[in-house]
């Protein structure tokens, strides 16, 4: 969950292919696919339901001997077997497409229903992903998914997890941005996997929200794997360009632009989904990038959302017209709904979803400095080609298809 707008929130080979076969109401069928381009010819399903796990440590995994090693480093892309979990998000589906064109032998984790609020069968999945191995599993049911991955009947070499929590809320966020996300390592260790490539978030710095303090435990935990053949790259992104879009349709309409303050409360460097796919993509073999947390914005300064909103006008030729919001009118709201959730435990979801629009308003997604408390545009990191501009022009053109924000209820 990459989000930098409260408005936003409210408001990826050289062998052949070769026929696919499909796991399907426990009958072995197979027929030609143009979805695979990859020597695994097979897609796999479980229907093992969501359970509640107890988690083993990760300092007391034990690990399968199988095909991977330390050196997987040295072999061609094609010989490199990567389980990429949260393949169908928003960024998965980049990062698939991205490995998949750098040669990769991607296995790509879906659940059977994919998509905002399940939206996609697995036809349409096998489509989002092609190039890829999909394997229908569940992420939330360790056993289930270790039964998925020793169905593939090959090592694993690289994890990388793209999952994140769809809607921010406390369940949610300890289910998959903590527990989902383990299952994977858990899993992914088991069957061989040397390195691990998560994709955390820039925000997780100042964990005053439950969704950060879930990634920052799981952070903690694959830096502490016992393990010295075992590497990992952290990755913690700036804004993505669409949690920066939600009110162009409504400024091409003619309204104002609304932001809180004086609209210089919180910047970023925005960066797009395709760059952030090429730089998490970098993490599987660049060893600069081993056992590091990185940040990374995308290219260019800082913008603050007053900043977004010129750029915006210019775009559309109009005079800039904004809506200036007091932030205390959502310290208000979540003072109320905090107060009712001591009563109601209920409540407790809608307040914290009160509080990641307020934590977005006010906080910038850049390097935060520990001792003054200040964030730094200079010590951000830029990355890749696509601007924020360029977006906008794209989004005046075509519109927000594609770009679902998740599951927020603000």
């Amino acid at each position: 969950m990459s989000l930098s707008s409260p408005f936003n929130v409210f408001a990826s080979c050289s062998y052949t292919p070769k026929p696919k076969t499909f796991l399907r109401d426990s009958k072995l069928l197979s027929r030609p696919q143009q979805l695979n381009s990859f020597p695994l010819a097979s897609t796999f399903q479980t229907n093992e339901p969501s359970k509640n796990l107890r988690l083993k440590p990760v300092s007391s995994l034990e690990t399968a001997p199988t095909s991977s090693s330390s050196t997987f480093r040295n072999k061609s892309p094609s010989e490199i077997n990567i389980l990429v979990v949260g393949s169908t998000g928003y960024i998965g589906r980049f990062v698939v497409q991205e490995l998949v064109k750098r040669g990769f032998n991607v296995i790509a984790v879906a659940r059977e229903k994919s998509g905002v609020r399940g939206k996609n069968d697995k036809e349409a999945t096998l489509k989002q992903l092609q190039g890829a191995n999909v394997c229908f599993s569940d992420v939330t049911d360790l056993a289930s998914l270790e039964q998925s991955v020793e169905s593939l009947n090959l090592g694993i070499d690289v994890v990388v997890s793209c999952l994140a929590s769809r809607n921010g809320g406390i369940k949610d966020s300890w289910k998959i941005d903590y527990e989902a996300t383990k299952n994977s390592l858990l899993a992914g260790k088991k069957f061989g996997a040397k390195h691990f490539v998560l994709l955390s978030a820039i925000c997780v710095q100042k964990p005053l929200l439950e969704f950060q303090r879930a990634k920052l435990k799981f952070e903690a935990e694959l830096m502490e794997v016992q393990d010295s053949t075992f590497t990992y790259s952290i990755v913690r992104p700036t804004a993505f360009f669409k949690s920066l879009g939600g009110q162009v349709d409504i400024v091409k309409d003619g309204k104002p632009y609304v932001m809180f303050g004086d609209g210089k409360l919180c910047a970023c460097k925005p960066i797009s989904e395709e760059d952030l796919a090429s730089f998490i993509a970098d993490c599987v073999l660049e060893e600069s990038k081993i056992n590091k947390v990185l940040p990374i914005g995308g290219p260019g300064k800082a913008l603050t959302p007053l900043e977004q909103g010129e750029i915006l006008f210019r775009i559309l030729g109009r005079e800039p017209k904004f809506l200036k919001v007091p932030i205390e009118i959502m310290d208000f709201v979540i003072g109320v709904l905090d107060g009712i959730a001591k009563v109601f435990p209920s409540v407790a979801e809608a307040a914290e979803f009160g509080k990641i629009g307020r934590y977005y308003a006010a906080e910038s997604m850049l390097i935060l400095d520990p001792e003054t408390g200040e964030y730094s545009e200079e010590k951000t990191p830029s990355y890749g080609k696509d601007t924020l501009e360029d977006f906008f022009e794209k989004v005046v053109r075509e519109g927000m298809a594609g770009q679902e924000l998740g599951e927020q209820f603000f």
